[in-house]
């Protein structure tokens, strides 16, 4: 049973990545480094819908995102995106370790 999505997205709309915890703890300084260097909040427009088949036979649906610092869009999943309007208070639940 698929459960209901949180947010409906439509081509144009301004999305951000969902925050992520940000906890280091168990990595190399190297690591850690090249980590804090990657981890920058991004944000684009969708451009587009596209579905993927898993191994199971089972469909799932993928964004077209057009990041602003990349030149062509890249597919990700919808739980994984959020409207730009709701990321301050998504920021703000997210639990990050050491804080």
């Amino acid at each position: 049973m698929a459960s209901e999505r949180q947010y409906h997205f439509n081509i144009g709309d301004r999305v951000a990545e969902r925050p992520k915890a940000h906890g280091l703890f168990a990595i190399s300084k190297e690591a850690q480094a090249i980590a804090r260097k990657n981890r920058t909040q991004r944000y684009g427009t969708v451009v587009g819908y596209t579905t993927k088949v898993n191994k199971s036979g089972a469909r799932n649906k993928f964004l077209l995102i057009q990041w602003d610092h990349l030149k062509s869009p890249m597919t990700h999943a919808r739980h994984r995106i959020c409207p730009i309007d709701q990321l301050a208070t998504l920021t703000a639940n997210t639990i990050v370790p050491g804080e």
